[in-house]
């Protein structure tokens, strides 16, 4: 706000109560619109600023008593000014165009089938997620409904719900949905969880069903299609589907790379395709998008219509497009979807945006890709996320992480490597339910999350867990944490540890955590 110079705030009675601790700095805010009914900060507002404070219902009331014509914007103007999530630094306003937005909004709905008025958009992310604010821009595009829900109240276990009561997706039942990686994983543990703790005959329906399901999209089984994948979806998958309302057909996910197990996982249980996407901020969230009948996992599929996706040499890294069987590098993306650059910051708008001799502006994404044959991405790693040891050996920390997160005690992890040490670490946030099954079974006596955490067997456990997926993962020897530090509290966007879309902001975690991480490392 302070940067951006605003002179009218449109906010809730949350939001309010912090513009007022920040009052003395707002030298620019002019105007603030409220939306809560009863905002018990206004009164406090108005004694101690120089506002003009008024609720959004007066706002309608105002535009019904006098229309004013439209003034319709240029394709260059600025119609958005959006920061980055700040998960590798200082957060950057990136400057949005209505041509951007245009761009990636008309491409898109190229891809999703039979998007129309019969659609029903569940959405939870912020808008101030570019994922969020491009698909609500489709949706409206489309003529489709939208419902608004939150991450905490999304299904009938979320964290928020009462016992008893239902989730936003059971309510809503939407047919269309985003997802970011994170959220996706938690509906498969929970449902994976489910399934294990009901046991006995369920559980053998379920696994014979999923490897049946599987083994037909593998090609060795036709026989999972037809009669019989009619009879599987009544008996086992309609129930999981009823977790997101049991309507959806198609869902997007983006934000960050999901792995292939997810991918695979989730299209098999609900039923629907999983469309991945890549784009960033500064692309206007346009860049790749997978087919919607593309059955493949791990990859974000073509370049959308409106973008141009090459890639470049990083010699560093020892990614070259010249590499087989597949070229590899970083991914650079071109188009009317590329942003004009980051708001009062010159030089890094001269960094990382480039225009060719033939006026193509190009954005320099720090993310490592490679094209398989058929023209689709694949993302394999990213600049800023490897680190190199003690010994010359590199670590990719995003990788190691998607791979020790399949372990069942692990809600989240970041994975931390000292250049001037031979071995990394990790800070683990531990899955409470997985983690008091297992005391449970072993008669762990404990007082709460906190006490369990501090456990030398539990740390022990929780380390085998880790060697078994890294193993599986096929990691190297040196990219496998050697010290873990488990934490009993969650991260979630409100602490600040994490984006909107989940992601690790790894600096405040690790100025965050900076006692604990040098202890690991003593």
């Amino acid at each position: 706000m302070i940067q951006t110079e605003v002179t009218t705030v449109i906010c809730g009675n949350k939001e309010l109560k912090k513009l007022i601790a920040i009052s003395g700095q707002l030298d620019s805010l002019k105007r603030v619109i409220y939306m809560d009914e009863d905002a018990s900060e206004v009164s406090l507002a108005k004694k101690i600023t120089s506002w003009t404070i008024t609720s959004f219902i007066e706002v309608e009331t105002m535009g019904m008593k006098k229309s004013i014509d439209a003034d319709l914007p240029l394709s260059s103007d600025i119609a958005v000014i959006m920061y980055t999530s700040g998960s590798t630094g200082l957060p950057k306003g990136v400057m949005m165009t209505h041509g951007n937005l245009l761009a990636t909004v008309s491409a898109v709905m190229t891809i999703v089938p039979n998007l129309g008025t019969k659609d029903i958009y569940m959405a939870y992310l912020p808008l101030a997620h570019i994922l969020e604010l491009a698909a609500e821009n489709v949706m409206v595009a489309g003529g489709s409904s939208i419902g608004y829900g939150s991450p905490l109240t999304l299904t009938d276990t979320s964290n928020k719900i009462k016992k008893g009561t239902k989730g936003d997706a059971s309510e809503l039942r939407p047919t269309l949905m985003t997802a970011v990686p994170a959220i996706l994983d938690r509906v498969r543990d929970g449902v994976r969880k489910k399934v294990d703790t009901t046991g006995g005959l369920s559980k053998k329906l379920f696994d014979l069903a999923y490897g049946r399901r599987l083994a037909a999209i593998n090609g060795s089984w036709m026989g999972a299609w037809g009669f019989e994948k009619v009879a599987w979806d009544l008996l086992v998958f309609k129930k999981v589907r009823s977790v997101l309302g049991g309507r959806i057909r198609f869902l997007l996910s983006g934000g960050a790379p999901l792995s292939g197990d997810t991918q695979r996982f989730i299209n098999i249980c609900l039923g629907s395709p999983i469309g991945q996407g890549y784009g960033l901020t500064e692309t206007c969230a346009g860049g790749t998008f997978s087919e919607y009948d593309d059955t493949s996992v791990g990859r974000v599929g073509a370049p959308l219509p409106c973008s141009y996706v090459k890639l470049i040499d990083w010699t560093e890294g020892g990614y070259l497009i010249t590499d087989s069987p597949m070229p590899r590098g970083e991914i650079v993306i071109g188009g009317p979807n590329v942003t004009p650059g980051y708001f009062k910051n010159e030089e890094k708008t001269n960094e990382v945006y480039k225009v060719d001799e033939r006026g193509i502006r190009w954005f320099y994404t720090g993310d490592i890709g490679r094209f398989h044959l058929d023209g689709c991405l694949e993302i394999i790693d990213r600049k800023k996320d490897i680190v190199k040891l003690q010994h010359g050996e590199y670590v990719s920390l995003g990788k190691v992480e998607a791979a020790l997160i399949q372990s069942p005690y692990v809600d989240n992890i970041m994975v931390y490597a000292d250049p001037f040490h031979a071995y990394c670490v990790a800070l683990v946030v531990a899955a409470q339910q997985g983690l008091e099954q297992w005391a449970s079974k072993e008669g762990i006596s404990y007082s709460d999350l906190v006490e369990l955490c501090q456990k030398e067997e539990t740390v022990k456990q929780v380390q085998e867990s880790l060697f078994k997926a890294a193993k599986q993962a096929r990691l190297e020897k040196f990219e496998i944490p050697a010290k873990i530090k488990l934490i009993s509290e969650p991260w979630t966007p409100e602490s600040g540890l994490v984006t909107a879309a989940l992601k690790l902001k790894r600096e405040v975690l690790r100025k965050t955590y900076a006692d604990d991480l040098a202890k690991l490392y003593a």
